[in-house]
């Protein structure tokens, strides 16, 4: 893509929602930015880059590295004290944010040195900075580190950012309009960083051929030649420049009246979103869509259609909930308080963007319908992950094409409960998160030692102890203290990580009763909800009939591996060797691609095995395996009945860690578990 030339917003086929939802926040910087889900290769990123164009140019104060207002400058600004001025005009900025940006480059960077040795705040501004007053832009938003986020959640709240170190401290404005990209395969965002988001919307590649041949012909002819092409779409560019910058002037004068409030509260109340924010961005979207439009009067539909654009992303209850709205529910909601009879105008105001002088990017006739307004599926099932998949390798007990007697139908997922935690024995170094102890940039100070590369956090007092007694060869006689670089030292701070939780389940014919299946569905998938929670990966190994299979790689996603878990086949005998191997496969190749991220893993099994030759023989040589790799392994004990054979706990003995019971697994559980889990691998921690 051109770096000079951008894809012009009215050049993009389709994708009404998408457009829509990024030409009301131009309208209103207020509405609060999008947030644009989607599979990979939808002109996510290029529409959001196109919005940057259409943006009005900014008034700045001239010098003013934190771009204040020349009518209102801030007045702890930095670089001032400013004085009230006409200003300097200049194009809105987009910044872009990077998935493996530091913290310092985010925020800025303070130099502690020479804030000690002079006292002077010597400050970099960071990208925080550089995004005030315009676009900041996050492709990966979901990717993001978690201090990321929370240093871009305490900005978005505030309106500021603050940069404090051991005393010293910087703030400056940063109000910004935030728009994330994200695939959902690849793990979801944080609830807190959601709800920043005013807008959501679902893209997905069109299916209607002539719509694609349009988006491919375009795309050509713009790669040949961008400035040309550009010039193509120059007056529609300028026709919908000129359109934002009315719809702006009418936005003062948009009236929102109590009806449309108590349509608004009604909504949000019927969906049961949290908190109060949903019913504010509903607000300000309808009135930027009445402005949009041309209107004073903010209507039905454009009630209708801020709730399709606000509230998807807010009411989802667990990472689990498909994303979207019951439009049944919502239209007799708006009836029922004042919307009328007559439904409302699916298509939007003026038919959605391309209804005014936007219009050049319309899709072909005979289009799809609305991306946005559809209901998003599941992450789609790969065949071999289906029931049947073994048909023709199994043995004779194993299962042939379709439920038989070797193999049951999937059993529905028992309900989910909140899981105790597990964690990594020992300290790690991986990404922050909140499952096993970790050395981090954030948490509780435990040591300090001497800067690695730039020094960030001051640990004051080791700093001290460090200079003191060279003062004298220093010169120093009297009050005060030389620091040279030298005597600096850093703050060693302790905090939690998250980790490779990869979960190897055992589907064979031993753990078929559909009862018994269900729960442990319902165990796996507790534990999947607890490593959302903990920003963790997650991979899933089942084995059943005559081996074992990948049936989810390592991924953030764990709405992928619930869907895979709830189609899960049963079936066949049990070669648990195989799943013990193919699980120390996947961690192998995890430690090259990833080798600060400590992996757990979490065999689901009664320990039974009976595939494959010498089937316990090889599955306790495998279990040794994967126990001198360092592995840290909990099994979880799905026996049942009066009579126990014991498997899973010798099963335990050879990877070196706990059995736990399904029981046991619950959070509400008095047991020694938390004991248990703190003690295995230690020693070869240490070594």
């Amino acid at each position: 893509m051109s770096t000079t030339t951008p894809y012009p917003f009215t050049a993009i086929v389709g994708m009404d929602d998408l457009r829509l939802a990024l030409l009301l926040n131009a309208v209103s910087p207020a509405v609060g930015g999008v947030l644009v889900r989607g599979e990979k290769g939808t002109a996510k990123s290029t529409a959001v880059r196109a919005l940057a164009a259409l943006m009005p140019p900014v008034a700045v104060v001239p010098g003013c590295r934190f771009s204040c207002d020349p009518r209102r400058p801030d007045p702890g600004c930095p670089d001032g004290p400013h004085e009230t001025g006409p200003g300097a005009r200049r194009p809105a900025r987009m910044v872009e944010l990077p998935v493996g940006a530091s913290e310092d480059r985010l925020v800025g960077a303070l130099d502690i040195e020479r804030a000690l040795a002079e006292g002077v705040k010597a400050f970099e501004p960071g990208l925080l900075a550089d995004a005030h007053r315009g676009v900041l832009y996050v492709d990966e938003v979901n990717l993001l580190h978690d201090h990321l986020v929370d240093l871009l959640l305490d900005a978005a709240a505030m309106g500021a950012s603050y940069v404090e170190r051991e005393g010293v401290s910087v703030r400056h404005a940063s109000r910004f309009l935030l728009v994330g990209t994200m695939n959902p395969e690849e793990g979801e965002l944080r609830p807190q960083l959601l709800d920043r988001f005013g807008l959501t919307v679902e893209v997905a590649a069109s299916r209607e051929t002539g719509e694609r041949m349009e988006v491919v012909r375009r795309r050509l002819a713009y790669d040949e030649d961008p400035a040309a092409f550009a010039a193509r779409w120059a007056a529609e560019e300028s026709a919908l420049r000129e359109r934002i910058a009315a719809a702006r002037a009418l936005l003062p004068d948009v009236r929102l009246g109590d009806a449309a409030l108590r349509q608004i509260a009604a909504t949000c109340a019927a969906f049961d979103v949290d908190g109060m924010r949903a019913d504010i961005v509903m607000a300000r979207t309808a009135t930027a869509l009445a402005a949009w439009a041309g209107r004073t009067d903010v209507a039905a539909e454009d009630i209708r259609r801020a709730a399709l654009l606000a509230l998807p992303h807010r009411r989802r209850r667990n990472p689990f909930d498909a994303p979207g709205l019951d439009e049944e529910k919502l239209d007799e909601t708006l009836r029922q308080n004042g919307g009328g009879d007559d439904d409302p105008d699916p298509d939007g105001p003026d038919g959605g963007p391309g209804g005014g002088p936007d219009g050049g990017g319309q899709p072909p006739e005979g289009g799809p319908e609305e991306g946005g307004s559809e209901e998003p599926s599941r992450p789609s099932v790969p065949e071999q992950s289906r029931g049947g998949q073994d048909a023709g390798k199994n043995d004779g007990q194993d299962a042939g094409q379709g439920p038989g007697p070797g193999e049951q139908t999937p059993a529905r997922a028992g309900e989910p409960f909140r899981a105790r935690a597990l964690s990594v024995p020992g300290v790690g170094e991986g990404a922050a998160g909140r499952r096993s102890r970790a050395r981090t940039t954030q948490g509780r100070v435990t040591g300090a030692r001497r800067p690695r590369g730039v020094l960030s956090r001051l640990h004051l007092a080791a700093t001290v102890r460090a200079a003191a007694p060279h003062q004298r060869a220093r010169g120093r006689s009297g009050p005060g203290l030389v620091v040279r670089r030298d005597d600096l030292r850093e703050a060693v701070r302790e905090g939690r990580e998250s980790n490779l939780v990869l979960f190897v389940v055992d589907a064979s014919g031993s753990m078929a009763a559909r009862q018994r299946m269900g729960a442990v569905k319902g165990a796996v998938l507790s534990l999947l909800l607890d490593a959302y929670q903990r920003r963790d990966k997650v991979g899933l190994v089942t084995f059943r009939g005559s081996g074992a299979e990948v049936a989810l790689p390592p991924t953030s996603s764990v709405d992928a591996a619930a869907a895979r878990l709830e189609s899960l086949p049963t079936g066949g005998r049990t070669p648990l060797a195989a799943g013990l191997l193919k699980a120390r496969d996947v961690l192998r190749v995890e430690r090259l691609r990833d080798p600060s991220r400590r992996p757990l893993l979490v065999a689901v099994t009664d320990g039974r095995a009976t595939g494959g030759p010498e089937p316990v023989v090889r599955a306790r040589q495998a279990a040794r395996l994967l126990a001198a790799d360092g592995t840290a392994s909990v099994v979880v004990d799905c026996e049942s009945g009066p009579v126990r054979l014991g498997l899973a706990g010798a099963l335990a003995a050879g990877l070196g860690g706990p059995a736990v019971t399904l029981g046991e697994l619950r959070a509400d559980t008095v047991t020694g578990l938390v004991r248990s889990l703190q003690t295995p691998h230690d020693h070869r921690r240490a070594a």
